[in-house]
């Protein structure tokens, strides 16, 4: 049976600006287990990102957490205190950022940075600490990492950057790793190296992944599940062939037909029509619905309540509630 080690309960997340309160997150819940990978899908401003942030406790200073709960092995981390994050972080959970050029510090070698957080979160001090950054890089695929320690940042490709950073989160050796969007920045080779290099240490080294990201393709061979966001809520959930194959949210619909695919090679991809959600102006009922090609009249005034289907997932969405109600009614006539 598999351990559960972060559990996040009904997190609500706004950020104060000048044109009034952004809900970023809005009740967001999830389970992640021990060993296990899980994918956060969504396009940009679904609140995927915050979500992540939100676990670390590093958002913006307009950022609060208004609500809910982020349980570490039982404890709420909402909770704790400055010292008490400064030991979470990085030790019990760890951070690759998008950006491996803007998260790198450019005035300080590439051994330094990772030596930094090793001393800080381990008894590992001086040599014995550089000695863990060789071997950190070593076991992330950086060649001559004994001459890459004393690199800086611009001086490595885009690849070798992101390596530097998987290396550097390890380091501590996390339960956790959060991965926000880590191959965005690289050409496609080094993305496909990047993701089977993260498969297989999270093998190695038994640790949890949560994957952020809004490509459904980085994700689909990666993750044991999978949770579509919009507009800072969780639309579906359910392993990678339950999303891919059986998704339950016209949402989800919509980006599943907006990415190429060689069964329709020769169609045109159809993209989402409309423009993202405004979180500042959220309507009453479902999210997705301005954009929803088959809303219905409750779309517009109450959210729709997360609805277990046949074969086991989860979505939220007012059609399925439909469907279901159709089905009853059919088979009450039968009988």
């Amino acid at each position: 049976m598999s351990e559960n080690i972060l559990t996040v309960k009904n997190l609500y997340t706004s950020f104060t600006t000048e044109k009034g309160e952004v809900m970023a997150v809005n009740g967001v819940s999830f389970n992640l287990d021990r060993g296990k990978i899980l994918g956060i899908v969504g396009e940009s401003g679904s609140g995927k990102s915050v979500t992540a942030y939100s676990i670390m406790q590093i958002l913006e200073k307009n950022g609060t957490i208004k609500s809910g709960e982020v349980l570490y092995k039982g404890e709420d981390i909402t909770k704790y205190s400055e010292e008490q994050l400064r030991k979470f972080r990085g030790k019990c959970c760890s951070i690759i950022f998008q950006d491996p050029m803007t998260s790198l510090n450019p005035v300080f070698t590439i051994g330094s940075q990772i030596r930094e957080a090793i001393e800080l979160h381990t008894p590992r001090k001086g040599k014995e600490a550089i000695d863990r950054a060789v071997e950190m890089l070593t076991l992330v695929g950086v060649n001559e990492p004994k001459k890459r320690i004393k690199q800086y940042p611009y001086e490595l490709s885009g690849g070798m950057r992101q390596r530097v950073m998987i290396a550097m989160a390890l380091a501590c050796e996390p339960d956790i790793l959060i991965a926000d969007e880590p191959t965005t920045a690289l050409d496609v080779t080094i993305q496909a190296q990047i993701l089977e290099l993260m498969q297989n240490l999270q093998k190695k080294l038994g640790m949890a992944i949560i994957m952020v990201t809004h490509d459904l393709g980085v994700i689909a061979d990666m993750c044991d599940e999978i949770i579509v966001m919009y507009g800072g809520r969780v639309c579906e959930r359910g392993t990678a062939d339950d999303i891919f194959y059986r998704p339950h949210h016209e949402y989800t619909k919509g980006l599943l037909r907006s990415i190429p695919n060689v069964d329709r090679i020769g169609e045109k991809l159809l993209p989402i029509p409309g423009s993202p959600i405004n979180l500042l102006n959220m309507p009453k009922g479902c999210a997705f619905c301005p954009r929803c090609e088959n809303a219905m009249k409750i779309c517009l005034e109450e959210q729709p309540p997360e609805m277990q289907m046949p074969d086991g997932h989860y979505a939220s969405c007012w059609l399925n509630v439909k469907t279901s109600m159709e089905a009853e009614e059919g088979a009450v006539k039968d009988e």
